[in-house]
């Protein structure tokens, strides 16, 4: 900063939840001749490692009140950290008796932690939204030009060596990076707690007057889409099952990976009533299959489309044994993600040096809103998380769907929201066998999925589909049915709906109005 200073410390206040580190800390400071000023836990904490800090009930002359919620809450602490060295602050200080607290040793009641736990009632929720805790770091931050606020054990060594670097004293640069830092902590302490209060109205909660992201870094990325860009992996504070991955091997994820493993997860989160396997690349499946026996639900998801799968991120919703381990050794995928891995399918895909392996428990719950950004702002909406049973469907046209037609169309249209607008899937009851996905037009994906299926041994006569939205024309039904496909799932209510099933009719195709659109940009 332009006009750095360094400060020296004479006083500190310590009051954590997390006592990690926090003795061998307060040592150094102690040795350093810096008086320490405690509450509650933390002062016992320190007294039994030998320390002789005061309390807080000794600088405001008040007891800890209210079962604890009143401690730290008095002028005499806050003009403690608040005040600065004009001639009218020195002068008040003096007057009061106040003597300055120069470091702020802060972290907060666990209240994420406390709404992770199973059985958590809002009454135990509420008692660990911390008042004092964000109060005090708010005011060292506010006053960083003059004090030191620390947030979080991890910042322990940095204090350490910028103490050694200054001989005992803390520059203004560092202090300034810490109150960045304490003011990201208490904006996403609070955006939990509104974030759960919120969720307790139900599901007519929905979307507030205002939104707060809030996110916890796991890890810096070497980019992001492109080396150019900067990336960062956040995680929200509520348990998923993304933000609860393991990685048993290969490489650290990419900012591209970890898209593609939300996209594959998402897919087969929705079958765990079955074996099913995904193969994604650029976001959008180029294999989905389900079978009872995993290893061929993997090998019919290759072969929809098994020149794209090069390179892509393989999903299963079941543990991946040795048989399995084996066939996906042959083939090379970025990353494969799964409930878990037998220890030998963990040995034979080890051999691939680079094979990423990430586990998940995929019963976690998924968020409930998702976010983009668009220029000077973000969108935000509830997740597509629809699912129906599509024998409820209206029936279109003068021929109803078969047995078997149904069923695959049911496996259809649960896949077809998870591709690119516009959207276009083939489908037979167990296996997708063309996939037109991002086109400009219905009939440009119908036309991509088809084009798509001659190069692989996928015959689509016999086939069904399902479309995103509804078809604007009949030209799509038209190259539909040209490729052999008996039925057709969509969501209806284009003003050419009669045009469309005159069309569907004319080729014997049964199709039913599902009434949900399914778009995804």
């Amino acid at each position: 900063m332009a006009d750095e200073r360094v400060t020296g410390i004479r006083t500190a206040l310590i009051s954590v939840y997390k006592k990690d580190g926090i003795v061998a800390l307060a040592e150094r400071l102690n040795k350093m001749g810096v008086e320490i000023i405690t509450s509650g836990g933390t002062r016992k904490t320190l007294e039994e490692a030998g320390l002789k800090p005061k309390s807080v009930s000794q600088i405001t002359g008040f007891p800890e009140m209210l079962d604890g919620r009143v401690k730290t809450l008095h002028p005499v602490i806050f003009g403690g950290i608040l005040h600065t060295d004009s001639p009218g602050h020195v002068d008040q200080m003096t007057r009061h008796g106040i003597e300055p607290i120069d470091l702020v040793i802060i972290n907060l009641y666990p209240f994420e932690e406390t709404i992770a736990q199973k059985g958590c009632t809002l009454a135990d929720a509420i008692e660990k939204i911390d008042i004092g805790g964000p109060s005090l770091i708010r005011a060292a931050a506010k006053n960083f030009r003059f004090k030191t606020v620390i947030v979080d054990p991890e910042q322990y060594p940095e204090l350490e060596a910028e103490l050694d670097r200054h001989d005992g004293g803390i520059s203004e640069s560092f202090r300034f990076r810490c109150a960045i830092r304490a003011f990201e902590h208490t904006a996403r302490y609070n955006a939990v707690i509104s974030d759960y209060l919120r969720e307790q109205e139900g599901s007519d909660a929905g979307l507030g007057s205002e939104f707060t992201l809030a996110g916890r870094k796991v890890q810096d990325l070497r980019y992001g889409e492109n080396p150019h860009q900067q990336a960062a992996f956040y995680v929200s504070s509520r348990k998923h099952a993304l933000n609860n991955y393991h990685q048993l091997h290969g490489k650290e994820l990419s900012y591209n990976n970890i898209l593609d493993l939300d996209a594959a997860l998402s897919m087969v989160r929705e079958h765990m009533d079955e074996p099913v396997a995904v193969i994604v690349k650029h976001n959008n499946p180029c294999g989905a299959a389900r079978d009872p026996d995993p290893v061929m639900s993997y090998r019919k998801a290759l072969t929809t489309d098994p020149i794209s799968a090069f390179g892509g991120i393989v999903g299963l919703n079941r543990v991946i044994d040795e048989k399995l381990a084996l066939e996906m050794k042959e083939h090379f995928f970025e990353c494969i993600i799964a409930p878990g891995f037998s220890e030998e399918a963990i040995r034979i895909l080890k051999q691939k040096k680079n094979l990423r392996l990430i586990t998940c428990d995929m019963e976690d719950g998924a968020d409930r809103f998702q976010v983009r950004t668009v220029s000077g702002g973000f969108l935000v909406q509830s997740y597509d998380d629809l699912l129906i049973d599509i024998r409820n469907s209206k029936v279109a046209t003068k021929r109803n769907p078969t047995d078997s037609e149904w069923r695959s169309l049911a496996f259809a249209w649960r896949l077809a929201k998870h591709v690119h607008s516009n959207a276009i899937v083939f489908a037979r009851a167990d296996q997708l066998v063309g996939i037109g996905a991002g086109q400009m037009s219905r009939v440009d994906a119908a036309e991509l999925a088809i084009a798509k299926a001659s190069k692989t041994d996928n015959v689509l006569t016999g086939s069904v589909v399902a479309s995103d939205a509804f078809f604007p024309f009949r030209d799509g039904i038209d190259v539909i049915a040209g490729a052999g496909a008996t039925a057709i799932i969509q969501p209806g209510g284009s003003v050419r709906d009669e045009e469309v099933i005159t069309a569907a009719d004319e080729h014997d195709i049964a199709m039913v109005f599902s009434g949900y659109r399914h778009f995804k940009h």
